[in-house]
């Protein structure tokens, strides 16, 4: 069954070029009763998001700049966070933002026992990520859309946003896998996962070039894959270990 999530995005921090591609990710964690974009509605910078509010059934809440220099939309949609919350209807949030205000209320929503998903541009702090259950990158779901173009200028753009497997980052996959490997080492790839989810919520086999766990694991020249049939045997399952030296 899937969970009721409330999306809130951040209407002057994200921009709309990127409706299609959050819609239909998001749509893989939950239905999203709640769809809610925060702004000014009297600038002009979010005419663009006018036009394709009605398609994705968003409602836009209105909030004026009273103060200069002051963020009253951040404050706007914290606020109203926090009525959801309440209200009870709802499983999980996804605050939609690169800004590290939200930072706080992410915190705050998990303490609650909400599922929190992130999501925003690269530019987002580190702190904000880390308050999250899981964060997910904007233009990596652009270029997951996009990869699929025939469109060269758009291919230059999309290996802009692909991430070299670093040595941290194959050092946080062995880590993970030794703690949870059993007596030969080998460990289940879907408890793998969910793991580096908890360790780092901005993990994402995308954001290396692959859709899949799995792939990610078997460019790892050092680790080894596993296929095994399940008790019912309607699938195989994944187990990954460190190559023997």
């Amino acid at each position: 069954m899937d969970i009721k999530i409330a999306i809130l995005i951040d209407g002057d921090n994200i921009p709309s070029s990127y409706i299609k591609e959050m819609m239909a990710e998001i749509a893989k964690y939950g239905n999203p009763t709640i769809k809610r974009i925060y702004g000014d509605w009297t600038r002009p910078s979010l005419n663009k998001w006018k036009t394709i509010l009605l398609e994705n059934a968003i409602v836009p809440i209105q909030q004026y700049s009273y103060t200069k220099g002051k963020n009253a939309t951040d404050s706007a949609m914290i606020i109203d966070a926090m009525d959801v919350l309440y209200s009870g209807k709802v499983d999980g949030f996804f605050l939609v933002s690169s800004d590290s205000d939200f930072t706080k209320l992410a915190t705050r929503l998990r303490e609650a026992g909400m599922s929190v998903f992130g999501m925003g541009e690269r530019k987002t702090p580190e702190p904000f990520i880390a308050a999250c259950d899981k964060f997910i990158y904007l233009e990596i779901i652009k270029q997951q859309n996009d990869s699929e173009s025939d469109n060269p200028a758009k291919d230059k753009n999309n290996n802009e946003s692909i991430e070299k497997i670093t040595p941290k980052v194959i050092n946080l996959i062995y880590n993970t896998i030794n703690d949870l490997a059993d007596e030969d080492g080998w460990a289940f790839l879907g408890d793998v996962g969910s793991l580096l989810q908890k360790k780092q919520p901005n993990f994402d086999p995308r954001n290396y070039g692959f859709y899949k766990l799995t792939p990610l694991m078997d460019s790892i020249k050092e680790l080894e894959i596993d296929q095994r049939e399940s008790p019912g045997g309607k699938y195989k399952l994944i187990y990954v270990r460190k190559k023997s030296s």
